[in-house]
């Protein structure tokens, strides 16, 4: 048995359906990132995982417990806001104490695990400083040493870094990172952000319109979408339309063996795993871009416009205006049929 299991989950108001079919087994210590636009469901997930919201439908079950029917304060999990939610008039171990307060720990405890749980997070020190005098990196890091002092069995961060600067949120991916591997808590972040998800987390589940496209490693999902959608929210893509025909699948005026029905096929493909060579689609070279240790090219094809990304490696390089032909190595692409989707 998975540490925790989100079975057939669904979640509807009125006849607006949020969650539908929602199925992920976690286990313990792993750090999972819910992933996907606004509205798909991901904060709804998270919402009925910490008892906020109930499900229409569905089981959650903790350590062989089901948590359907136990109230939030009961679950025992830690949770950090996107708001952060800290009290503006304690100070900040007097925040990270709160839930201490609640469950009846007493005070020699209490103030020995505030410490540490501040110390964790880089504010020794800062114990008697109020929220209105904190940075938001700092404040974003009481809100983690509040959620951790209480030592949850899983860590739920629903979009903790969104409020911070880019600097600020890179750094503070890297705490988050070294103190999920330090303390091995189970962590499930809710973002939106390709590529925080991406670096924090062991799995992703991209989510799209209530529903899972794919639940894979950062790089199996980059490198293997398992739907157009996936292919396209994970970094930047190519989507071509192409046919295969007796296990030949045709973009243009390039061929390569595919397994598989016969039909019309989406075909993406990742710019940096696109060449020019001798053969392949044709086209010709619109514009490109130096970028320092590469070149951006946008190619124009009678299948639309093709973006390929090229390193400076000193070998020359097609020019503005020039034919062209793009390639690619058929395991660097991704076919897909319509109606197809990974779990």
């Amino acid at each position: 048995m998975s540490f925790l299991e989100l079975t057939d989950l669904r979640k509807t108001y009125g006849d607006v359906v949020a969650l539908e079919n929602f199925n992920l087994t976690v286990e313990k210590g792993e750090f999972i990132s819910l992933l996907g636009p606004s509205g798909c469901g991901k904060t709804t997930t998270l919402q009925m995982i910490a008892g906020f919201t109930e499900p229409t439908a569905g089981k959650i079950v903790l350590s062989g417990r089901d948590l359907v029917s136990v109230p939030p304060a009961k679950r025992g999990l830690g949770i950090v806001f996107q708001s952060y939610a800290l009290f503006p008039h304690l100070s900040a171990a007097e925040n990270v104490a709160f839930g201490l307060d609640m469950r009846k720990v007493d005070r020699a405890s209490r103030d020995e695990r505030v410490r540490e749980a501040l110390a964790m997070v880089g504010l020794k020190g800062y114990e008697d400083r109020f929220p209105r005098r904190m940075s938001g990196g700092q404040q974003q890091r009481v809100a983690v040493a509040r959620a951790l002092v209480i030592r949850p069995e899983i860590l739920l961060l629903d979009e903790p870094l969104s409020n911070l600067d880019a600097k600020m949120r890179e750094e503070m991916q890297g705490e988050l990172l070294s103190i999920q591997r330090r303390l091995g808590t189970t962590t499930i972040l809710v973002t939106h952000d390709q590529q925080e998800a991406m670096a924090l987390s062991n799995r992703v589940v991209v989510m799209s319109k209530g529903r899972i496209e794919q639940i894979a490693s950062p790089v199996e999902a980059y490198n293997h979408p398992a739907s157009p959608f996936v292919a396209s929210f994970l970094g930047k893509t190519n989507t071509l339309s192409g046919e295969v025909r007796g296990g030949t699948l045709s973009v243009g005026d390039y061929r390569a063996d595919v397994p598989g029905a016969d039909g019309p096929v989406a075909v993406t493909l990742r710019p940096e795993k696109m060449r020019f060579d001798a053969t392949g689609l044709r086209g010709t070279v619109a514009s490109r871009v130096f970028q320092g240790n590469s070149w951006s090219y946008h190619v124009d094809t009678a299948q639309g416009e093709v973006l390929v990304l090229r390193q400076n490696d000193g070998q020359p390089l097609p020019v503005e205006g020039e034919p062209v032909f793009v390639s690619w190595s058929p395991a660097d692409m991704g076919v897909h049929r319509e109606g197809a989707r990974h779990g």
